[in-house]
């Protein structure tokens, strides 16, 4: 098995806090619930990769997961992001995994075809780092490790240049790739709104993203 994805999920219900003065709750947990499961319909559609691996402690989303051809592992604890990876990154190598790609779930964007470009670059080193940043290049919206254990994620505030350094300093090859569909995670009311300016300047894609966004406006249209 050469590719495994690593897709950490928080509590649906839980999620998006940040977006409070924008959404209400069950907006909030419906635009979660439809984003990861766009980011999942891109991995499926990328044959580069062999296995998904969602660690959630969501029943919901292990549901969708498991619908969708990936493998749920339960995170009862709800340890972080970081913990998440290693613990996937761990399943995959039992599985024989060359690497790991470890993206967000809240992406949705996601181009299939930039996944295969990215996973099908020639690369001489066996070791190796590929950080993807966020759209303000500042946090990490993806890293493709290869083997899976090559780098121990650090997320959160600074993590795009936190990243880079841990790879220096482990002598691991570090390289950055800026991808457009990988690059606008949702978490602010700035967010969300670049997101609907992108989906309104676009056809197709995040399906799922588009339609909740869709009834959403529609909802406060009819003044429900």
């Amino acid at each position: 098995m050469q590719t495994v994805a690593i897709l950490p999920v928080k509590r649906f219900a839980s999620a998006k806090r940040r977006l409070e003065g924008a959404l209400a709750s069950g907006a909030r947990r419906a635009l979660a619930e439809a984003m990861f499961t766009d980011v999942l319909t891109a991995l499926r559609r990328a044959p580069a990769i062999d296995e998904i691996l969602v660690v959630s402690a969501d029943p919901g989303a292990q549901r969708i997961a498991e619908g969708y051809g990936a493998r749920a592992l339960d995170d009862p604890a709800e340890s972080g992001q970081d913990q998440a990876v290693v613990r996937g990154a761990g399943v995959a190598r039992e599985l024989g995994a060359a690497q790991v790609l470890c993206l967000a779930g809240d992406t949705p964007l996601i181009d299939p075809l930039a996944l295969e470009t990215l996973l099908g670059k020639p690369r001489t080193a066996e070791r190796f780092v590929v950080v993807m940043p966020d759209r303000h290049g500042t946090g990490t919206n993806g890293l493709l490790l290869s083997p899976p254990d090559a780098l121990e994620p650090r997320y959160g505030p600074g993590s795009f240049a936190r990243h880079l350094e841990l790879a220096q300093a482990g002598g691991v090859p570090a390289e950055v790739a800026e991808i457009a569909s990988i690059e606008l995670d949702v978490d602010t009311p700035d967010d969300l709104a670049a997101l609907q300016e992108r989906l309104a300047a676009s056809r197709g894609g995040a399906a799922h993203t588009r339609g909740m966004l869709h009834q959403l406006q529609r909802t406060r249209a009819l003044g429900r």
